[in-house]
């Protein structure tokens, strides 16, 4: 008996801690992704490489002696005007179309491999060092974390809750939600509902830019940094249910257990692996995921 719990608190008790703060950072770029599903029913297959360029960014203003803490306020807003101008560009003219889903599918994959394309050409192919804002251990119980990772934890956790409130608490949100429910009945109010399709694209872009900024001093920065994360994070959006916000954060921390935890016993990519059969097992039961999605009961 004294050996399974030294086994716990030595082996699973860490991977549990850090699987948490990446399933809290993970939930943020997922959050960007199911905000923009839910109100304009768009799939951002470019998400993922906005978090790349929040990582570049970090790492060219830090370079530049700007500071991380300069940049973690300036790289959201920097990323956040990214995605405004492909909304504002691309995506908003294909809105009226029928065949909207396909084709914003189409044009945000074909941005991805343009974005990716740019950092190969600025950047190189190598893997860029993000210094964090400071160094450290704390020991929780004998479990030892480093600073900067409960750091990254905090500040995804008021990002969440700041977006939760905005969403569910403010008469904005109150807005957004009536406007992914029915748009025709929002406009008739006088309300304009471009600026509020712009006002989400640009949060949820400057969501995945803040994950970068957090996550480039933990994984470093390269060019295809953002595939990865968008295949985990399209994962979360599809268990927790396209379009929920409780559901992607519900579902990050689950997806992030799961893969932390099978890859104790189980080598990496089969870890992953069994984190795509959850999802599939979650589709089977419940086809819409756990959760409804944005503005509905």
């Amino acid at each position: 008996m004294e050996d399974l719990l030294g086994y716990l608190h030595v082996v699973v008790l860490p991977q549990v801690i850090d699987a948490l703060i990446i399933g809290v950072a993970l939930a943020l770029v997922a959050l960007g992704l199911t905000l923009i599903f839910g109100l304009l029913d768009v799939i951002n297959l470019a998400h993922g490489d906005l978090y790349m360029l929040g990582g570049y960014a970090a790492f060219m203003l830090v370079g530049w002696g700007a500071g991380y803490w300069s940049a973690l306020v300036l790289v959201p807003i920097l990323v956040g005007a990214v995605g405004w101008a492909l909304e504002e560009l691309g995506i908003r003219p294909l809105l009226p179309r029928a065949d909207r889903a396909i084709v914003t599918l189409l044009l945000t994959f074909g941005v991805s491999l343009v974005l990716r394309d740019i950092a190969q050409v600025v950047w190189g192919t190598e893997t860029h060092a993000v210094a964090p804002a400071f160094t450290g251990i704390v020991s929780f119980a004998e479990v030892f974390v480093p600073t900067y990772r409960l750091f990254v934890f905090g500040i995804a956790l008021i990002a969440i809750f700041a977006t939760w409130w905005l969403v569910y608490r403010t008469r904005l949100g109150a807005v957004l939600r009536a406007t992914a429910v029915d748009p025709s009945m929002v406009a008739s109010f006088g309300i304009p509902i471009r600026w509020v399709y712009g006002l989400t694209f640009i949060y949820g872009c400057g969501l995945a830019g803040l994950a970068g900024v957090l996550l480039s001093p933990i994984y470093a920065v390269f060019p295809t940094m953002g595939h990865d994360f968008l295949v985990m994070a399209f994962a979360v959006v599809i268990v927790g249910g396209m379009g929920s916000i409780i559901g992607a954060v519900v579902a990050a921390l689950l997806l992030a257990q799961v893969q932390g935890l099978a890859s104790l016993w189980i080598p990496p990519v089969w870890a992953e692996t069994l984190v795509y059969g959850v999802m599939l097992l979650v589709l089977v039961a419940r086809p819409g995921g756990l959760f409804n999605r944005l503005g509905e009961a």
